[in-house]
């Protein structure tokens, strides 16, 4: 038998609208990312889970209430997204324009630049995957949900891949990427999908 984990990347915010760097920043999902979050509710109704993680912060324990609606949702704080420190809420060009030269180099090599006042990459990795890792642990041969953000989820699925990319693969809002674990033997069997959202997937990531 397999674990299996449904990661689920938490509905759309105005600041992903906006392109702003969201990470320990508190903010609610907009009225397209719940409905994004219902349409995963219908997706994933019939499917039996035996237990939903979630970040703790308020849009990615918002989208889990929501798919899960009347379930029990464990929150971890491990699961949050990376600390963007000086890049907090920020566009993409605010930062280019105030953090030229760093932003550049980190773009290009994020593991070798930490952000000014932010969290360390590497860090970061290790974080999530022991996070990940100890819940594959204690739901052995059970499927969980997991609902977290576009950092965590895509630097998961990079180490699953073996990949030292840091952006190959963020998965896009209210997306569905599904993990096996056979043996220790980690597989993706589903990868970003949005096929439930619609024209509610479109032009948000």
């Amino acid at each position: 038998m397999a674990t299996k984990l449904i990661l689920i990347r938490h509905g759309a915010t105005d600041w992903n609208l906006k392109k702003r760097y969201c990470g320990l920043t508190d903010i609610w999902l907009n009225e397209t990312g719940k409905a994004q979050a219902k349409c995963l509710h219908k997706r994933l109704k019939k499917e039996l889970i035996h237990k939903v993680y979630s970040s703790d912060r308020k849009r990615a324990f918002q989208t889990a209430k929501i798919i899960f609606k009347g379930r029990e949702i464990e929150k971890i704080t491990e699961l949050e997204e990376m600390d963007f420190g000086r890049f907090e809420g920020l566009t993409y060009s605010e930062t280019m324009k105030k953090f030229k030269r760093v932003y550049k180099k980190w773009l290009k090599d994020p593991f070798g630049v930490t952000i000014p006042d932010g969290e360390n990459s590497e860090d970061f990795k290790k974080r999530v995957i022991r996070t990940i890792k100890n819940i594959i642990l204690i739901n052995k041969n059970k499927t969980v949900a997991i609902v977290s953000h576009g950092g965590p989820l895509g630097i998961f699925l990079n180490y699953i891949l073996k990949s030292r990319g840091f952006w190959k693969q963020i998965p896009a809002s209210a997306s569905l990427s599904i993990v096996e674990c056979t043996n220790g033997k980690l597989k993706i069997k589903l990868l970003n999908d949005t096929s439930h959202l619609g024209s509610l997937g479109k032009g948000i990531d």
